[in-house]
Protein backbone atom coordinates (compact mmCIF):
# COMPACT_ATOMS: atom_id res chain seq x y z
CA UNK A 1 0.00 0.00 0.00
CA UNK A 2 2.61 2.59 0.70
CA UNK A 3 4.56 1.28 -2.40
CA UNK A 4 0.95 2.54 -4.39
CA UNK A 5 1.19 5.61 -2.65
CA UNK A 6 4.54 6.43 -3.20
CA UNK A 7 4.40 5.51 -7.05
CA UNK A 8 1.21 7.95 -7.06
CA UNK A 9 3.06 10.61 -5.85
CA UNK A 10 5.73 10.60 -8.53
CA UNK A 11 6.33 13.86 -10.29
CA UNK A 12 5.43 13.49 -14.15
CA UNK A 13 7.89 15.66 -15.72
CA UNK A 14 6.39 16.72 -19.20
CA UNK A 15 8.87 18.70 -21.66
CA UNK A 16 7.15 20.81 -24.37
CA UNK A 17 9.51 19.81 -27.46
CA UNK A 18 9.88 22.08 -30.41
CA UNK A 19 11.71 21.06 -33.13
CA UNK A 20 13.67 23.06 -35.62
CA UNK A 21 15.06 20.38 -38.01
CA UNK A 22 16.62 22.67 -41.21
CA UNK A 23 18.63 24.68 -38.20
CA UNK A 24 16.48 28.09 -39.30
CA UNK A 25 17.44 29.32 -35.78
CA UNK A 26 21.19 29.16 -36.38
CA UNK A 27 21.17 30.09 -40.01
CA UNK A 28 19.14 33.29 -39.69
CA UNK A 29 18.75 34.50 -36.13
CA UNK A 30 21.97 33.02 -35.24
CA UNK A 31 20.61 31.80 -32.37
CA UNK A 32 23.02 29.20 -30.19
CA UNK A 33 20.53 25.65 -29.95
CA UNK A 34 19.13 23.67 -27.56
CA UNK A 35 17.21 26.55 -25.96
CA UNK A 36 15.43 25.76 -22.73
CA UNK A 37 13.53 28.02 -20.79
CA UNK A 38 10.24 30.05 -21.04
CA UNK A 39 11.81 33.53 -21.79
CA UNK A 40 14.68 31.90 -23.75
CA UNK A 41 12.24 30.21 -26.53
CA UNK A 42 10.00 33.23 -26.59
CA UNK A 43 13.17 36.05 -26.98
CA UNK A 44 14.10 33.18 -29.38
CA UNK A 45 11.42 33.19 -31.24
CA UNK A 46 10.86 37.39 -31.79
CA UNK A 47 14.40 36.89 -33.18
CA UNK A 48 13.41 34.76 -35.41
CA UNK A 49 10.30 36.33 -36.66
CA UNK A 50 11.89 39.39 -36.75
CA UNK A 51 14.88 38.11 -39.36
CA UNK A 52 11.96 36.34 -41.08
CA UNK A 53 8.59 36.59 -40.63
CA UNK A 54 7.48 34.22 -43.31
CA UNK A 55 9.24 31.32 -41.01
CA UNK A 56 7.13 28.47 -39.85
CA UNK A 57 9.47 27.98 -37.34
CA UNK A 58 8.86 30.85 -35.24
CA UNK A 59 5.14 30.31 -35.24
CA UNK A 60 5.77 26.85 -33.99
CA UNK A 61 7.83 28.28 -31.14
CA UNK A 62 4.96 31.27 -30.28
CA UNK A 63 2.44 27.85 -30.30
CA UNK A 64 5.01 25.86 -27.42
CA UNK A 65 4.94 28.88 -25.57
CA UNK A 66 1.22 29.30 -25.86
CA UNK A 67 1.18 25.48 -24.93
CA UNK A 68 3.95 25.78 -21.77
CA UNK A 69 1.93 28.60 -20.15
CA UNK A 70 -1.82 26.43 -20.65
CA UNK A 71 -0.20 23.35 -19.22
CA UNK A 72 1.59 25.18 -16.41
CA UNK A 73 -1.69 27.23 -15.84
CA UNK A 74 -3.69 24.15 -14.60
CA UNK A 75 -0.91 22.22 -13.52
CA UNK A 76 -1.53 19.42 -11.15
CA UNK A 77 0.66 19.22 -8.02
CA UNK A 78 2.98 15.98 -9.20
CA UNK A 79 3.39 17.94 -12.58
CA UNK A 80 6.80 19.74 -13.94
CA UNK A 81 6.73 21.37 -16.70
CA UNK A 82 9.35 22.53 -19.28
CA UNK A 83 9.73 23.78 -22.58
CA UNK A 84 12.96 23.74 -25.09
CA UNK A 85 13.47 24.56 -28.38
CA UNK A 86 15.89 22.35 -30.21
CA UNK A 87 17.64 22.08 -34.43
CA UNK A 88 18.99 19.83 -36.46
CA UNK A 89 20.96 21.19 -39.59
CA UNK A 90 20.38 23.47 -42.88
CA UNK A 91 22.15 20.41 -45.23
CA UNK A 92 19.16 18.14 -44.18
CA UNK A 93 19.53 14.60 -44.00
CA UNK A 94 21.15 11.96 -42.00
CA UNK A 95 23.49 14.97 -40.51
CA UNK A 96 20.26 16.81 -39.39
CA UNK A 97 18.76 13.83 -37.83
CA UNK A 98 22.18 13.54 -35.90
CA UNK A 99 22.53 17.03 -34.42
CA UNK A 100 18.65 16.94 -33.63
CA UNK A 101 19.42 13.67 -31.49
CA UNK A 102 22.30 15.22 -30.08
CA UNK A 103 20.65 18.04 -28.56
CA UNK A 104 18.03 16.26 -27.39
CA UNK A 105 20.24 14.11 -25.53
CA UNK A 106 21.61 17.29 -24.00
CA UNK A 107 17.97 18.83 -22.94
CA UNK A 108 17.25 15.55 -21.46
CA UNK A 109 20.38 15.53 -19.27
CA UNK A 110 19.33 19.39 -17.41
CA UNK A 111 15.73 17.94 -17.06
CA UNK A 112 14.72 14.46 -17.37
CA UNK A 113 11.44 14.23 -18.69
CA UNK A 114 9.63 11.28 -18.52
CA UNK A 115 6.48 12.57 -21.33
CA UNK A 116 7.41 14.71 -24.30
CA UNK A 117 4.47 17.22 -26.06
CA UNK A 118 6.53 17.74 -29.48
CA UNK A 119 4.88 21.03 -31.14
CA UNK A 120 6.45 20.94 -35.02
CA UNK A 121 5.52 23.13 -38.04
CA UNK A 122 3.67 20.00 -39.64
CA UNK A 123 6.29 19.13 -42.05
CA UNK A 124 8.84 16.97 -40.35
CA UNK A 125 6.69 14.69 -38.14
CA UNK A 126 7.55 11.76 -40.40
CA UNK A 127 11.39 12.06 -39.60
CA UNK A 128 11.54 13.55 -36.14
CA UNK A 129 8.99 11.31 -34.54
CA UNK A 130 10.53 7.93 -33.94
CA UNK A 131 13.61 10.13 -32.95
CA UNK A 132 11.96 11.93 -30.22
CA UNK A 133 10.63 8.55 -29.29
CA UNK A 134 13.48 6.39 -29.02
CA UNK A 135 14.11 8.89 -26.22
CA UNK A 136 11.40 9.91 -24.37
CA UNK A 137 7.67 8.40 -24.76
CA UNK A 138 5.50 11.27 -26.71
CA UNK A 139 2.11 11.70 -25.75
CA UNK A 140 0.94 14.54 -27.90
CA UNK A 141 1.74 16.29 -31.11
CA UNK A 142 0.73 19.87 -31.97
CA UNK A 143 1.25 20.82 -35.55
CA UNK A 144 1.05 24.30 -36.78
CA UNK A 145 0.63 25.05 -40.12
CA UNK A 146 0.65 28.25 -41.30
CA UNK A 147 -2.61 29.99 -42.88
CA UNK A 148 -2.38 31.46 -46.00
CA UNK A 149 -5.19 34.18 -47.58
CA UNK A 150 -7.10 32.91 -50.88
CA UNK A 151 -7.22 36.22 -52.11
CA UNK A 152 -5.74 36.45 -55.52
CA UNK A 153 -3.26 39.05 -54.44
CA UNK A 154 -1.24 36.76 -52.63
CA UNK A 155 -1.84 33.81 -54.43
CA UNK A 156 0.20 35.84 -56.95
CA UNK A 157 2.99 36.66 -54.09
CA UNK A 158 3.78 33.41 -53.26
CA UNK A 159 3.53 32.58 -57.23
CA UNK A 160 6.04 35.25 -57.75
CA UNK A 161 8.14 34.18 -55.00
CA UNK A 162 8.30 30.26 -55.81
CA UNK A 163 9.17 32.13 -59.38
CA UNK A 164 11.95 33.97 -58.15
CA UNK A 165 13.48 31.07 -56.56
CA UNK A 166 13.13 29.03 -59.44
CA UNK A 167 15.14 31.84 -61.75
CA UNK A 168 17.38 32.84 -59.12
CA UNK A 169 18.76 28.87 -57.55
CA UNK A 170 20.91 27.01 -59.99
CA UNK A 171 19.80 23.91 -58.53
CA UNK A 172 16.12 24.54 -60.23
CA UNK A 173 17.27 27.16 -63.16
CA UNK A 174 19.46 24.52 -65.15
CA UNK A 175 16.12 22.66 -65.51
CA UNK A 176 13.92 25.21 -65.81
CA UNK A 177 15.63 27.83 -67.98
CA UNK A 178 18.53 26.21 -69.09
CA UNK A 179 17.24 23.33 -71.17
CA UNK A 180 14.35 25.06 -73.01
CA UNK A 181 17.07 28.05 -73.69
CA UNK A 182 19.29 25.47 -75.61
CA UNK A 183 16.18 24.00 -77.29
CA UNK A 184 14.66 27.84 -78.26
CA UNK A 185 18.77 28.41 -79.51
CA UNK A 186 19.03 25.64 -81.35
CA UNK A 187 15.46 26.57 -83.29
CA UNK A 188 17.01 30.08 -84.13
CA UNK A 189 20.34 28.92 -85.31
CA UNK A 190 18.03 26.33 -87.64
CA UNK A 191 15.51 29.06 -88.46
CA UNK A 192 18.53 31.64 -89.58
CA UNK A 193 20.26 28.97 -91.86
CA UNK A 194 16.98 27.91 -93.05
CA UNK A 195 16.73 24.42 -92.55
CA UNK A 196 13.32 22.17 -92.31
CA UNK A 197 11.28 22.25 -88.89
CA UNK A 198 12.03 18.07 -89.13
CA UNK A 199 15.61 18.90 -88.68
CA UNK A 200 14.85 21.08 -85.37
CA UNK A 201 12.60 18.00 -84.05
CA UNK A 202 15.43 15.25 -84.74
CA UNK A 203 17.70 18.39 -82.50
CA UNK A 204 14.87 18.18 -80.35
CA UNK A 205 14.75 15.04 -79.21
CA UNK A 206 18.40 14.65 -79.45
CA UNK A 207 19.48 17.20 -76.87
CA UNK A 208 16.26 15.83 -74.53
CA UNK A 209 17.45 12.45 -75.03
CA UNK A 210 20.77 13.49 -73.79
CA UNK A 211 19.62 15.58 -70.83
CA UNK A 212 17.76 12.66 -69.71
CA UNK A 213 20.49 10.37 -70.17
CA UNK A 214 22.86 12.52 -67.83
CA UNK A 215 20.33 13.34 -65.22
CA UNK A 216 19.43 9.65 -65.18
CA UNK A 217 22.40 7.70 -65.07
CA UNK A 218 23.84 10.76 -62.43
CA UNK A 219 26.93 11.57 -65.09
CA UNK A 220 27.13 15.11 -64.01
CA UNK A 221 27.30 14.09 -60.39
CA UNK A 222 29.98 11.46 -61.44
CA UNK A 223 32.18 14.12 -63.61
CA UNK A 224 31.91 16.92 -60.55
CA UNK A 225 32.81 13.95 -58.11
CA UNK A 226 35.73 13.18 -60.74
CA UNK A 227 36.95 16.75 -61.26
CA UNK A 228 36.39 17.66 -57.08
CA UNK A 229 38.85 14.28 -57.08
CA UNK A 230 41.47 14.88 -59.21
CA UNK A 231 41.65 18.79 -57.44
CA UNK A 232 42.19 16.88 -54.39
CA UNK A 233 44.05 14.46 -55.35
CA UNK A 234 47.25 13.80 -53.60
CA UNK A 235 49.96 10.86 -55.55
CA UNK A 236 51.12 8.35 -52.72
CA UNK A 237 54.65 8.78 -51.50
CA UNK A 238 57.51 7.98 -53.80
CA UNK A 239 58.01 4.29 -53.06
CA UNK A 240 54.40 3.73 -53.14
CA UNK A 241 54.70 4.85 -57.04
CA UNK A 242 57.99 2.79 -58.05
CA UNK A 243 56.54 -0.14 -57.33
CA UNK A 244 53.09 0.01 -58.56
CA UNK A 245 53.99 1.47 -62.08
CA UNK A 246 57.18 -1.43 -61.60
CA UNK A 247 54.19 -3.87 -61.32
CA UNK A 248 52.09 -2.39 -64.14
CA UNK A 249 55.37 -2.61 -66.38
CA UNK A 250 55.86 -5.91 -65.54
CA UNK A 251 52.43 -7.41 -66.19
CA UNK A 252 52.43 -5.75 -69.90
CA UNK A 253 55.52 -7.31 -70.25
CA UNK A 254 54.13 -10.53 -69.26
CA UNK A 255 50.89 -10.76 -70.90
CA UNK A 256 53.04 -9.54 -73.87
CA UNK A 257 55.08 -12.65 -73.75
CA UNK A 258 52.52 -14.65 -73.31
CA UNK A 259 50.74 -13.50 -76.76
CA UNK A 260 54.59 -13.86 -78.53
CA UNK A 261 54.62 -17.48 -77.29
CA UNK A 262 51.19 -18.19 -77.92
CA UNK A 263 51.81 -16.95 -82.02
CA UNK A 264 55.45 -18.60 -81.78
CA UNK A 265 53.17 -21.88 -81.49
CA UNK A 266 50.32 -20.93 -83.54
CA UNK A 267 53.17 -20.54 -86.41
CA UNK A 268 54.43 -23.74 -85.30
CA UNK A 269 51.01 -25.57 -85.99
CA UNK A 270 49.97 -23.63 -89.29
CA UNK A 271 53.23 -24.98 -90.76
CA UNK A 272 52.99 -28.41 -90.21
CA UNK A 273 49.58 -30.42 -90.86
CA UNK A 274 47.01 -29.96 -87.92
CA UNK A 275 46.07 -32.92 -86.43
CA UNK A 276 42.85 -34.57 -86.95
CA UNK A 277 42.27 -36.35 -83.96
CA UNK A 278 43.21 -35.92 -79.89
CA UNK A 279 46.30 -38.24 -80.43
CA UNK A 280 47.47 -35.95 -83.06
CA UNK A 281 47.79 -32.99 -80.51
CA UNK A 282 49.14 -35.28 -77.85
CA UNK A 283 52.25 -36.11 -79.92
CA UNK A 284 52.80 -32.54 -80.84
CA UNK A 285 52.16 -30.84 -77.30
CA UNK A 286 55.92 -30.81 -76.27
CA UNK A 287 56.97 -29.18 -79.43
CA UNK A 288 53.59 -26.86 -78.77
CA UNK A 289 55.16 -26.28 -74.96
CA UNK A 290 58.62 -25.87 -76.46
CA UNK A 291 57.84 -23.08 -79.28
CA UNK A 292 55.56 -21.21 -77.18
CA UNK A 293 58.59 -21.20 -74.22
CA UNK A 294 60.70 -20.15 -76.61
CA UNK A 295 58.87 -16.78 -78.04
CA UNK A 296 57.77 -16.11 -74.28
CA UNK A 297 60.59 -17.21 -72.07
CA UNK A 298 62.24 -13.38 -72.30
CA UNK A 299 59.43 -11.07 -71.89
CA UNK A 300 58.04 -12.53 -69.21
CA UNK A 301 61.45 -13.05 -67.20
CA UNK A 302 61.93 -9.01 -67.75
CA UNK A 303 58.40 -8.59 -66.27
CA UNK A 304 58.67 -10.68 -63.66
CA UNK A 305 62.14 -9.02 -63.22
CA UNK A 306 60.92 -5.16 -63.81
CA UNK A 307 57.72 -5.92 -60.93
CA UNK A 308 60.28 -7.34 -58.86
CA UNK A 309 62.93 -4.74 -58.87
CA UNK A 310 59.78 -2.13 -58.50
CA UNK A 311 59.16 -4.07 -54.96
CA UNK A 312 63.00 -3.69 -53.90
CA UNK A 313 63.49 -0.44 -54.46
CA UNK A 314 60.47 0.18 -52.33
CA UNK A 315 62.04 -2.01 -49.26
CA UNK A 316 65.51 -0.28 -50.04
CA UNK A 317 63.79 3.11 -49.09
CA UNK A 318 62.35 1.42 -45.99
CA UNK A 319 65.52 -0.04 -44.98
CA UNK A 320 63.50 -3.84 -44.67
CA UNK A 321 65.66 -6.81 -44.87
CA UNK A 322 63.35 -8.34 -47.15
CA UNK A 323 65.29 -6.39 -49.57
CA UNK A 324 67.82 -8.53 -49.90
CA UNK A 325 66.04 -11.48 -50.06
CA UNK A 326 63.84 -9.96 -53.22
CA UNK A 327 67.73 -9.23 -54.71
CA UNK A 328 68.08 -12.97 -54.20
CA UNK A 329 64.85 -13.96 -56.05
CA UNK A 330 65.63 -11.66 -59.05
CA UNK A 331 69.27 -13.69 -59.47
CA UNK A 332 67.06 -16.85 -59.28
CA UNK A 333 64.42 -15.79 -61.79
CA UNK A 334 66.99 -14.27 -64.57
CA UNK A 335 68.90 -17.72 -64.41
CA UNK A 336 66.10 -19.04 -64.95
CA UNK A 337 65.63 -17.86 -68.32
CA UNK A 338 68.48 -19.92 -69.22
CA UNK A 339 66.78 -23.17 -67.64
CA UNK A 340 63.38 -22.09 -69.72
CA UNK A 341 65.19 -21.66 -73.33
CA UNK A 342 67.47 -25.04 -72.79
CA UNK A 343 64.00 -26.67 -71.69
CA UNK A 344 62.55 -25.43 -75.64
CA UNK A 345 65.32 -26.45 -77.29
CA UNK A 346 64.56 -30.17 -75.68
CA UNK A 347 61.19 -30.16 -76.55
CA UNK A 348 61.84 -28.34 -79.94
CA UNK A 349 64.95 -29.82 -81.23
CA UNK A 350 65.07 -33.47 -83.38
CA UNK A 351 66.42 -36.52 -81.44
CA UNK A 352 69.84 -36.10 -83.09
CA UNK A 353 70.33 -33.07 -80.93
CA UNK A 354 68.76 -34.66 -77.65
CA UNK A 355 71.61 -35.65 -75.81
CA UNK A 356 73.37 -32.61 -76.34
CA UNK A 357 70.29 -30.64 -75.36
CA UNK A 358 69.46 -32.34 -72.35
CA UNK A 359 73.07 -31.83 -71.02
CA UNK A 360 72.77 -28.51 -71.35
CA UNK A 361 69.27 -29.08 -69.43
CA UNK A 362 71.10 -30.16 -66.40
CA UNK A 363 74.11 -27.96 -66.84
CA UNK A 364 72.00 -25.32 -66.46
CA UNK A 365 69.90 -26.53 -63.48
CA UNK A 366 73.14 -27.23 -61.34
CA UNK A 367 74.72 -24.01 -62.29
CA UNK A 368 70.86 -22.18 -61.41
CA UNK A 369 71.57 -24.42 -58.11
CA UNK A 370 74.54 -22.96 -57.14
CA UNK A 371 73.54 -19.51 -57.96
CA UNK A 372 70.71 -19.68 -55.59
CA UNK A 373 73.22 -21.24 -53.07
CA UNK A 374 75.76 -18.62 -53.36
CA UNK A 375 72.93 -15.91 -53.40
CA UNK A 376 71.44 -17.00 -50.06
CA UNK A 377 74.99 -16.79 -48.22
CA UNK A 378 75.84 -13.37 -49.83
CA UNK A 379 72.36 -12.50 -48.43
CA UNK A 380 73.08 -13.16 -45.01
CA UNK A 381 76.85 -12.02 -45.00
CA UNK A 382 75.45 -8.40 -46.22
CA UNK A 383 72.41 -8.48 -43.96
CA UNK A 384 75.10 -9.07 -40.92
CA UNK A 385 77.64 -6.40 -42.29
CA UNK A 386 75.03 -3.58 -42.65
CA UNK A 387 72.54 -4.55 -39.77
CA UNK A 388 72.39 -0.58 -38.57
CA UNK A 389 71.20 0.14 -41.94
CA UNK A 390 68.08 -2.12 -41.94
CA UNK A 391 67.83 -1.08 -37.75
CA UNK A 392 67.88 -4.59 -36.84
CA UNK A 393 69.51 -6.42 -33.40
CA UNK A 394 72.13 -9.41 -33.66
CA UNK A 395 69.64 -11.72 -32.50
CA UNK A 396 67.06 -10.64 -35.23
CA UNK A 397 70.25 -11.12 -38.11
CA UNK A 398 70.18 -14.65 -36.52
CA UNK A 399 66.77 -15.32 -37.07
CA UNK A 400 66.77 -13.66 -40.63
CA UNK A 401 69.94 -16.76 -41.51
CA UNK A 402 67.80 -18.99 -39.83
CA UNK A 403 64.83 -18.69 -41.91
Amino acid sequence: MAKEEAEGKEQKRILILCVDRDGDLGAKANIKTPVIGREENLEAAVALALKDPEEPDANAMFEAVRTFDKLKGEAKSDEVFEIATISGSEFGGVGADREVVAELSSVLGSFSANETILVTDGYSDEAVIPLIQSRAPVISVRRIVVKHSESIEETAAIFARYLKLLIENPRYSRIALGLPGVLLLILGVLSIAGVSSMVYWYAFVFVLSIFLVVKGFGVDKTARNFYKWMKEYSPPPLRVQISTSSAIAGAICTVLGVYLGWTNAAAFVAATSTPGDLTGWFNIFPQLTGYFLKGSVILIVVGICAALIGRAIHWYLEHDSRLLRNAALIVSVIWSRQILDAASDLLIGPESVYEAARLNLIFFVVVGILIGVASVLVIFVIHRSYREFFGETEEQVEEFGQS
